[in-house]
């Protein structure tokens, strides 16, 4: 199935580009961090679709510590933006190397802001998606987006959504169990969600 959240996601997943020609991710440098979590910071891209403005920027915006404290690695994290022209994402990746032989080698997380929303995302993906709230925020839990061990959230914002996607890094061979896909992912974006600003 196409689609571009599945698009989106798929891309980031996979290699952090898209078919549609974003920059490659590339390594944020941490030093320029807290300087440019400015409220006033002008997005760093911007489309002309005449959607509003993606004003969270995973990469500048959750900070560093709150993700190093959850086991993300922070001083790696890598921008992933998809600049499509009729919506924009603003990505970023981390890792996780909790690994744990035989069971997993750790997880892949993406982190998107787009403007794109609820009910596009609910067309898109609404048969594997349930409804639910993060901290009272309006939320989609999605179940293999793009294939199997992988779990999403999309958070509602102001502008749009915040896609939290994480993927499984198995350490064996033979399926992850579902109940394992999303395993802890609510705990940790009740912690990240108060940094969303909308």
């Amino acid at each position: 199935m196409s689609g571009w959240g599945r698009a989106a996601l798929a891309a980031a997943v996979v290699a952090g580009v898209s078919a549609c020609g974003p920059a490659p991710a590339t390594e944020v440098d941490n030093s320029t961090t807290a300087a440019a979590t400015s409220t006033t910071r002008a997005p760093r891209i911007t489309d002309d679709s005449g959607r509003p403005d993606v004003t969270f920027d995973p990469c500048l915006d959750l900070p560093d510590d709150v993700m190093t404290e959850a086991g993300y690695d922070a001083a790696h994290k890598e921008f992933a933006d998809m600049p499509m022209g009729w919506y924009t994402f603003l990505g970023c990746e981390y890792t996780k190397t909790d690994r744990v032989p035989g069971v997993r080698r750790g997880y892949g997380l993406n982190v998107l802001s787009g403007n794109v929303t609820l009910d596009e995302e609910l067309d898109k993906n609404g048969h594997i998606a349930t409804t639910t709230q993060i901290n009272g925020r309006p939320a989609l839990r999605e179940l293999g987006p793009t294939g199997d061990d992988e779990c999403t959230y999309a958070l509602q914002t102001s502008f749009g959504l915040v896609f939290f996607n994480r993927l499984y890094n198995k350490d064996h061979t033979g399926p992850v169990p579902e109940s394992e896909w999303c395993a802890g992912m609510e705990a940790f974006l009740v912690t990240v969600e108060p940094y969303i600003t909308d």
